[in-house]
Formats: C-alpha cells, sequence, structure tokens
C-alpha cells in the first residue's frame, strides 16, 4: 500500500458572496495547510479553487499517517520517587502506573538541576483518515465569516447552506459528517448545463472532470479568461475596457462558465457624466465599460459576463441592454434635477448635516476648511479667496442627488457642478482633488487649490477628532484618521511642499478652540510622524534610518524627507559605521557628564594635539557645511562632515575626556558638543545601529 495519496475536500454551497469568495477561498487552503503542518501530516503542494456554488482544497502526495511520535514524561525526583533504602515511594509507584509500565522501565537521568525519572515511549502515528474529519471541520471554522447563518432545523452553521460534501482520499471517501452533512465523491456540475451529480474517480482528475461539465473551478484561471475575452470584446469594437481589479474579481465570483459579450446603448446618455455611467456599469450591473483607446471618452458600449452559454446569445445580449436603460434614465434624471441650482445654493443645507456631534455640521467644517485654506494658500503664491471659495464649495456636492446615489462620485460631481455653476476651472478642480489621495498608491492633487483644500479638510478631521478623544484605536478608524494622516504627509513630501507641521496643526486647532488644546497639536504631530516609520519602511529605508532623523522631530516633512534620503545615502559611505559609534559615545558621555557644559568651546584651554586638529577641523567643516544646511543639501553636508572621521577616532584614541582638572574636562565636553550639534543638523547618529 502506497504511504501517500492525494486528498481532496470540497464543500458545495448556495451561491457564496462575490466580494468574499476569493478571500474565503485562500483562508481555506491556509487554514487547511496549518491543520496538516500542526498534525505533521507531510505533503507535496496545495491548490484550492472556488466558484460560486463551492470551496475545495487539492493536496498532492499527502502522507497516509503520521511519522512515529516519541512521548516523553518526566516523573518525579529520584529523592521524591525512592526513600532513603532505595525503596520506591508512592510517588515513585504512582508515576510508574500513570506510564502503564513497571517502575523498573523508566529510566533515571541526571541533570545540574539534579536527577529526574523520565518516561520515554515511541508510539505510531495516527492515520490520516482518522485526522482529517476534525482538521477540516477546524479549517472551516476558522474562515473569516463575519456572520454565520443556519437553514432549516440544523444546528449547523456557515456563510450558506451546504448542499455537498466530499472527503476523498484517492478513491476511498472518508467517513465523516461536515457542517451536517454526509462526505461522499459526488461534485456538481453547472447548475444549468450540468446539474447532475458527478463522481470523482480521483481528486487528480476533479478540475478537468467539472470543466467538463462547464465549471471553470480555478479562480485565477476563470479570472484570466474573463479578462482576456473582456479585452478582446473591447478591442473589436474599437475600444479599450476598463478593468477594475475588485471588479474583475467580484464577476469571477459570480459566475462559474464565463461568456463575455459586446452590448451598447444610446450614445444620447454620454451627456451624462462619463464618472456616473460608469459607476452605473460598475457598481449596479458588473458590466465592463469601454472608452476610445485614443481621446479615453466613453463609448456607447459595455461588456457583459454571462454564466451561461445561450444558443441564442443575442437573448442575452438584449437583456443586457434592456435593464442598463432604466438604470441610465435614473442617472441622466439625477443629473439634469442636479442642475436646476447652482452649486453654492446647497451651502446653507448643510447646516443641517451633522459632521460629528461635538464638531458640529458639514457646513461649520466648511468654514473650518476655509480658514485652514486661508492660511495655507499665501504660502504657495495662490490667492487665497480661491481657496476660500473652494473651501466654501468642498461639501456642497454631497446634497446632489448624484452623489446621494453614487457616494463615490463625491467631489467628481461637484467639479462638474462647479463648471456648470459659473466657478473658475481652479475651484473646479480643487473640488475633486481634495478628497486625493483616496487610497495607498492613489494619485496626489495635481493643482495649488487641490492641494490646499486636501491638506485644510484634512488637518481639520484630524485635530478635530483627536480633541475630542477620537484616536484611532487598534484597527477602528471610522474617520480614516491614518489614511487622512498620511494622505496629507505624501501630499507635503512628494509635491513636495515646503510648509510647517505644526504652524499648520496650530491654525487647526485655533479653529476647534472649544475642544482642542496644546497638547492636541503635539498629539496630532506625534501621530502623523509614527505613520511615517511604514511610509518610509515600504520604500526600503531601515528603521534606523528613520528614527535618526524623527528623533529631530523636523516640522516640515518635506525637510524630513531630504535627511532621511541623506543618511540613508550618508551610510554607504565607509566613514558611516565609525562616526556614527563616536556620536553614540558622544551622546552618552554628554548625558553622564556631571557639570555644566560651556556653550562656547575656550581655544586657549586645548592642549593635546589631537583636540587641537579635531577642533581645527570642526571650525572648518562648520564654514563649510552651514550653508549646505541652509540650502537643504543634506546629502552633501554629511559627506563633508565623513571627513572627520580620522581626527575623530584620533581624539578619542588620545585624549582623556574625562581629565582631573574640571575646566579642561568642560572644554573638552565642549569641543563634544559642538561636533555633535554639526551631526544633529541632519540627524540624531546616536540612533543608527
Amino acid at each position: 500500500m502506497a504511504d501517500f495519496a492525494d486528498l481532496l475536500v470540497e464543500i458545495g454551497t448556495e451561491e457564496l458572496p462575490p466580494k468574499a469568495l476569493n478571500e474565503l477561498s485562500i483562508a481555506f487552503l491556509q487554514g487547511l495547510e496549518r491543520q496538516l503542518r500542526q498534525q505533521h501530516l507531510e505533503f507535496r503542494e496545495l491548490r484550492r479553487y472556488a466558484t460560486p456554488r463551492r470551496l475545495s482544497v487539492l493536496v498532492s502526495d499527502l502522507a497516509l499517517s503520521q511519522p512515529e511520535q516519541q512521548v516523553e514524561r518526566k516523573g518525579p525526583a529520584l529523592r521524591a520517587a525512592f526513600d532513603a533504602a532505595g525503596s520506591p515511594t508512592k510517588a515513585g509507584e504512582g508515576f510508574a502506573r500513570s506510564c502503564g509500565v513497571p517502575l523498573e522501565q523508566i529510566a533515571k537521568e541526571e541533570t545540574e538541576k539534579g536527577a529526574w525519572l523520565v518516561f520515554r515511549q515511541k508510539k505510531p502515528g495516527k492515520r490520516a483518515v482518522e485526522l482529517l474529519p476534525r482538521m477540516v471541520e477546524q479549517a472551516l471554522a476558522e474562515l473569516p465569516i463575519p456572520k454565520r447563518m443556519r437553514w432549516g432545523d440544523r444546528s449547523d452553521e456557515f456563510v450558506r447552506p451546504v448542499h455537498w460534501v466530499v472527503v476523498l482520499l484517492d478513491s476511498q471517501v472518508v467517513p465523516c459528517r461536515i457542517l451536517g452533512v454526509e462526505a461522499g465523491n459526488s461534485t456538481r456540475g453547472h447548475r444549468f448545463h450540468a446539474p447532475e451529480p458527478l463522481p470523482i474517480t480521483t481528486p487528480a482528475s476533479y478540475a478537468e472532470l467539472l470543466e467538463g461539465a462547464r465549471v471553470l473551478a480555478d479562480f485565477a484561471d476563470r479570472r484570466d479568461r474573463i479578462r482576456v475575452g473582456v479585452e478582446r470584446l473591447a478591442a473589436e469594437v474599437g475600444g479599450v475596457a476598463l478593468i477594475e481589479a475588485g471588479l474583475l474579481d467580484e464577476v469571477s465570483a459570480l459566475v462559474e462558465w464565463p461568456v463575455p459579450m459586446a452590448g451598447e446603448f444610446d450614445s444620447g446618455f454620454l451627456e451624462v457624466p462619463k464618472e456616473a455611467l460608469i459607476k452605473t456599469m460598475q457598481e449596479h450591473q458588473k458590466y465592463f465599460p469601454v472608452v476610445d483607446s485614443a481621446s479615453g471618452e466613453l463609448l456607447p458600449r459595455f461588456i457583459a459576463v454571462a454564466n451561461i452559454e445561450s444558443t441564442d446569445p443575442a437573448q442575452i445580449r438584449a437583456g443586457n441592454e434592456r435593464v442598463i436603460r432604466p438604470r441610465f434614465s435614473d442617472a441622466a434624471f439625477f443629473w439634469q434635477q442636479d442642475l436646476k441650482q447652482p452649486l453654492m445654493a446647497r451651502r446653507d443645507a448643510l447646516g443641517s448635516v451633522v459632521f460629528q456631534e461635538r464638531l458640529g455640521s458639514l457646513l461649520q467644517k466648511s468654514e473650518r476648511v476655509a480658514g485652514i485654506a486661508a492660511a495655507i494658500a499665501p504660502q504657495l503664491g495662490l490667492d487665497p479667496e480661491q481657496a476660500v471659495r473652494a473651501a466654501q464649495l468642498s461639501k456642497c456636492d454631497l446634497l446632489s442627488h448624484m452623489v446621494t446615489e453614487f457616494p463615490a462620485l463625491q467631489g467628481i460631481m461637484g467639479r462638474y457642478y462647479a463648471r456648470k455653476s459659473g466657478e473658475t476651472e481652479i475651484v473646479a478642480a480643487a473640488l475633486e482633488e481634495q478628497y486625493l489621495p483616496r487610497h495607498a498608491g492613489d494619485h496626489l492633487p495635481s493643482t495649488d487649490c487641490g492641494r490646499v483644500i486636501a491638506i485644510a479638510d484634512k488637518l481639520d478631521t484630524l485635530v478635530g477628532i483627536f480633541a475630542i478623544g477620537g484616536k484611532p484605536t487598534g484597527e477602528k478608524d471610522p474617520f480614516g484618521l491614518r489614511r487622512a494622516a498620511l494622505g496629507v504627509l505624501r501630499i507635503l513630501i512628494e509635491t513636495p511642499l515646503s510648509l510647517d507641521l505644526i504652524s499648520l496643526l496650530n491654525v487647526a486647532a485655533e479653529l476647534h478652540q472649544e475642544v482642542a488644546t496644546t497638547d492636541t497639536v503635539q498629539d496630532v504631530f506625534a501621530y502623523m510622524m509614527d505613520r511615517l516609520k511604514g511610509y518610509y519602511a515600504d520604500q526600503g529605508f531601515a528603521p534606523d534610518t528613520v528614527d535618526s532623523v524623527l528623533a529631530r522631530r523636523p516640522s516640515r516633512p518635506s525637510d524630513g524627507d531630504h535627511r532621511i534620503r541623506a543618511v540613508h545615502q550618508f551610510r554607504t559611505l565607509a566613514a558611516a559605521e565609525s562616526l556614527a559609534a563616536a556620536n553614540k559615545r558622544i551622546r552618552n558621555i554628554l548625558r553622564k557628564a556631571e557639570l555644566q557644559i560651556p556653550a562656547t568651546l575656550d581655544a586657549s584651554l586645548l592642549q593635546d594635539t589631537a583636540e587641537k586638529g579635531l577642533a581645527q577641523r570642526i571650525g572648518e567643516q562648520e564654514q563649510v557645511v552651514e550653508p549646505l544646511f541652509r540650502e537643504g543639501r543634506y546629502a552633501d553636508a554629511l559627506t563633508e562632515l565623513a571627513s572627520l572621521r580620522e581626527p575623530v577616532d584620533r581624539f578619542f584614541d588620545e585624549v582623556l575626556v574625562m581629565a582631573d582638572d574640571p575646566a579642561l574636562r568642560a572644554n573638552r565636553l565642549a569641543l563634544l558638543a559642538s561636533l555633535e550639534s554639526l551631526f544633529l543638523r541632519a540627524a540624531d547618529l546616536s540612533r543608527l545601529q
């Protein structure tokens, strides 16, 4: 009999939640793999399958039993197991009985901590067929299902009702009952093309068997087939399909046998903003929009993906074209209704919409954003009136019919309505850009007014929510403060903008004077600086490189960015390690010094050649690096300071810093302090590992 066999586990259900299918499939594979490893069952590889009606895992070359196990139990100390005459005590005899062997067969082990009874025994491993039912149950129990359901009069709970279960070890069904269903060897094909039970001869034939029954079981393969088919059809009608990853995953989770087909709609609907039509197609109909390959403008075409291979595809196409028409008619109605009044006419109504109970309405928020924007605009050479106007209009589109229907269009519709209302293009663009970046990796505002409103809006939220004690804890972040903080930092760093963050936070705090304090500003600043650790880690910067700069609390993030990149470059120099160690040593010496360190060096007290040489070199370097630091050329400055390695090493080799003479000792400490202050203009190098 072979020592290994293939295993197939399939849970057949009613249609699973499409947005969760891929995650559930991955979790099921990982959970089963974890169980196999915990039970020490070897295997070659695992492969997952997922369709709307099944979660499956194929395990290739699974060991049919656990390896032989070495059991070891530590018993009582010898002095407790035997009396002074060497006769067994009750403790010794009891331990032997619990092990099921005579006391003579139990070993004695000498250690540094004493002598003990030790029982060792080899036990054969359990068979996989005995372990599998519990392992499958445990993997299913650990799936990330927020709310489980029960069906009929059964007590079993799962994300959807379970109709069949397969647990097949080569050609042998593993006898078990999973989620209230007896395991068997029959799967189901396509609900319409091949609904009858399909006996599985071997796990390895599973995917091929299902494909013959019009089911593409592999999620990734199905997604690729959909993508290729959609791209091909879009090209055939002279365009390019908009294929968002999330929608592609969702469509892949809705069909078992994907059949892409092209459809069209009345070109008159193109008068509606394209973003609204695109959202309608993507969110409501799960269609892939098609745009012109040259201009990027929306074409009156779409690609739908059917779950059936029809003998009359024209009927399927006509049905898809028919159902999209009322959706587009609704969008056109919303658009026309919204245009009946200018955008500013909605502003007063914002007073009745609560932003946050203690922070007031959206109208009050927009007024605060205007105040912050007015303070930022002159620093960027922007007319404050434009920034204030954009801030006043920034939330008005939230009350439009279109944004009520499609919340993701906030800002985008604001831009359209602003243009139609006669606002300047500067203001109109800022209304859309205020929400940028929306997520990690998203693009940043491209206009100065957009940057100003984006920064002002996010800082208002951060300061306000922190002021009322709403700092994010754990994974809870209902106001998106992590995203807001990183958004502001990205704009300041990547644009770049040389704005003082603490000054901006103080402006925001003044506008929140009823709830904010000076501590609020410091708390928000610390929180934002902490976000930079992950930001730079994602770019490959060492944590201590980032820490060495953040320890200096640079209030201009763009300036801090220059410093971090400079330290990163400095660490490639041959002198870097020695100078970092020297800075650490200097920091320790200065911290432990028990006397007042003079603010200036007394040249008349310099005695040794090494300290005179170091003092001279520091003076020379100050003249060289001062203008470099002033211009923000930190990399050049640190490269220059690397030349201090030799005089610094010589100083520590030849000079006794803590001299007996207090005046001499204080002067040498002042020399080290002047050296440290040079490096501190860029970073605290003592923090480098």
